[in-house]
């Protein structure tokens, strides 16, 4: 369940939006460790803290950290007392967890945006590109802005990866190129908060103002190696979500030559269990062009049992990996950079670019 630990902050290390790095001194030996200060406070040099050390004891990559769980001998304020506009709702997220969040959801009666979300119904057509990993946000968005740089794009985080939207350097990176992002589910911590992928999809269109909105889990991925345990069935759901909202699904398809396992070679099983099991309405999904002769026949074989179910539409690569050299977040997939994964971030972008082109 948790280890736990108590320590003490010895330096304060980098900062991005909604989290701080720290070192802390534990049994006479520094650890890395990550502060929400939205959560427990501001943490400084010399405050004791206490520690969930699991994640970092277990050697997991994306939760390498030891968490904050609070500053003990200096607690923050109540919210209420903080004028904080997030507060005043009713809407908990980590439910019944030691550090459940509440929040105030964007269609809640004290919500600024109440009346825009009693009356949205529909996504009026918007494009919608799902993905099965947080790796392909910034791919998929500069596939978007290659071919329309002033589109409006919307990302919706599921809770199917990290809860707080805060652990992203992703998003933190890209807060001057999206339109806001929508934390659902459990997740929390975006711009605007909603209880379901349906509400925070209808938020990015009616609340944001997204021409596309883009549907991803948070960094991390669960993941058991068996054909159903996986955080990724969730795709299949949002795409049905999508549709049944009045949008225009787009699956960005999990492609690579250079993962080392062979349920991830060519096009991963996650993404021909979401979309070939899950999703129960006909989706684009994009195959990419530009691929390694070899690569590219073992992606339409692949694929050759979903065109019953699905659109399979190709779509030129040229001038996408200029746009991905060009983005503003460094590119990274299960610790392969762009020159290592091409053919992953290249789906992606190609994934962007159709959802560009659905534009009026």
């Amino acid at each position: 369940m948790v280890r736990w630990r108590s320590g003490t902050v010895l330096a304060v290390r980098r900062s991005w939006r909604g989290a701080v790095e720290l070192d802390v001194g534990v049994d006479g030996a520094p650890l890395r460790a990550l502060a929400y200060p939205a959560l427990v406070g501001t943490p400084a040099p010399g405050d004791r803290v206490l520690l969930n050390v699991g994640a970092l004891v277990m050697g997991l990559g994306t939760g390498g950290y030891a968490l904050v769980v609070a500053i003990p001998d200096r607690l923050p304020a109540d919210p209420e007392a903080d004028g904080s506009t997030r507060d005043g709702g009713h809407l908990v997220k980590a439910r019944y967890t030691p550090l459940q969040a509440i929040l105030l959801g964007v269609d809640e009666e004290a919500s600024p945006h109440r009346a825009v979300m009693e009356a949205a119904e529909s996504l009026d057509g918007m494009p919608v590109v799902t993905a099965d990993l947080h790796s392909a946000l910034p791919a998929i968005l500069a596939g978007v802005h290659a071919a329309r740089p002033a589109a409006k794009v919307a990302y919706v985080m599921t809770d199917g990866g990290a809860l707080p939207a805060w652990f992203s350097r992703t998003l933190d990176g890209l807060r001057d190129h999206l339109a806001g992002t929508v934390t659902t589910g459990q997740s929390f911590g975006g711009d605007l908060e909603a209880s379901t992928v349906h509400t925070g999809l209808l938020a990015a269109r009616h609340v944001l103002g997204a021409d596309v909105a883009i549907v991803a889990q948070g960094p991390g991925n669960l993941g058991t190696g068996t054909p159903w345990g996986f955080s990724g069935v969730a795709l299949g759901e949002a795409v049905n979500a999508v549709a049944v909202l009045g949008g225009h699904p787009i699956g960005s398809l999990r492609i690579s030559d250079a993962d080392g396992r062979d349920r991830h070679r060519g096009v991963s099983h996650h993404s021909l269990t979401a979309y070939g099991k899950v999703a129960l309405t006909r989706t684009d999904l994009i195959v990419p062009g530009g691929l390694d002769p070899h690569l590219a026949a073992v992606v339409e074989a692949a694929l050759a049992p979903l065109a019953a179910r699905h659109h399979l539409i190709h779509v030129s690569t040229d001038g996408l990996d200029e746009a991905l050299r060009s983005c503003p977040v460094p590119l990274s997939t299960m610790g392969r950079k762009l020159d290592q994964d091409h053919a992953y971030f290249l789906a992606a972008a190609a994934a962007g670019r159709h959802a560009a082109s659905l534009l009026p």
